[in-house]
């Protein structure tokens, strides 16, 4: 496994203090070093296989050990990002960011991707990997088009009412919820957001450039305008079957119209 040195120097001091612990499975580390594409701004995502009886009492320690594997500098639970399994952490210096999930041996199975396993107690981390396909959920279409033309309407609010900053956050919620995902779809890569688009579909990418805008009402509008455009455009791509509704589609795309006019 190539990793750059400050990774490897992190895996290298901290697994052995990890499997001291008699309640923890396995270890196996996911993200880009799984998937061979490491860099010197990576962060090292760990899955820490627990016992099942001993996960309660693991899941309240978890703070104190993880600053018993390693410099704890900074950690906090990941129910932001819906994953309440998930700790978030600076460690060092130097500073690094490791993510640490901890799930029972029981529910290691349940995956999008493999991991990388770097130690396994008793081969019960190979062996769910051998027996159990990962599952990578579709994109749901049919959830985004239900959806969308009423965030049109919200975002044409805000540029009418002037909240430009409002309307810049917006589209990066669209660009991550829709777009992103619609763009990756298109090079059948996983839907995450716009992580690594630039790499994985430059074309999209560069045509995602024009829902970017400055702190300017006209930008912001072509903005809208734009993503509305590639989201006809990329949802129609191969022809899958959704129920369109045409008239919030017409109704939204108008209002936002009519609300550049009113702005010009």
């Amino acid at each position: 496994m190539d990793v750059p040195s400050l990774h490897s120097r992190f895996l290298s001091d901290a697994l052995p203090r990890i499997q001291q612990d008699a309640r923890v499975a396995g270890v196996a580390v996911t993200g880009s070093i799984a998937d061979g594409r490491p860099d010197v701004y990576s962060d090292v995502d760990l899955v820490l296989v627990v016992d099942d009886e001993a996960y309660d009492a693991v899941m309240r320690e978890r703070l104190t050990l993880i600053g018993s594997w390693t410099s704890l500098v900074a950690g906090f639970t990941g129910e932001h990002v819906g994953e309440p399994r998930l700790i978030i952490t600076l460690v060092g210096p130097p500073l690094l960011h490791v993510d640490f999930k901890f799930v029972r041996a029981s529910d290691f199975a349940e995956r999008t991707t493999d991991p990388e396993i770097l130690w396994d107690r008793d081969g019960l981390l190979t062996g769910v990997l051998a027996q159990q396909p990962p599952a990578t959920p579709a994109l749901d279409l049919q959830w985004i088009e239900d959806r969308f033309w009423v965030w049109v309407h919200y975002g044409a609010t805000k540029l009418g009412r002037g909240e430009l900053f409002e309307t810049i956050g917006f589209l990066a919620y669209l660009r991550d919820t829709v777009l992103g995902p619609l763009a990756a779809r298109q090079v059948d890569a996983p839907p995450r957001g716009v992580r690594h688009l630039e790499t994985i579909a430059p074309e999209q990418a560069r045509d995602l450039q024009a829902t970017l805008c400055g702190h300017d009402r006209h930008e912001a509008a072509q903005a809208l305008l734009a993503a509305v455009a590639l989201y006809r455009r990329w949802s129609d791509a191969d022809g899958t079957t959704i129920n369109r509704n045409h008239n919030a589609e017409n109704l939204a795309v108008q209002y936002l119209h009519t609300v550049i006019d009113q702005t010009r």
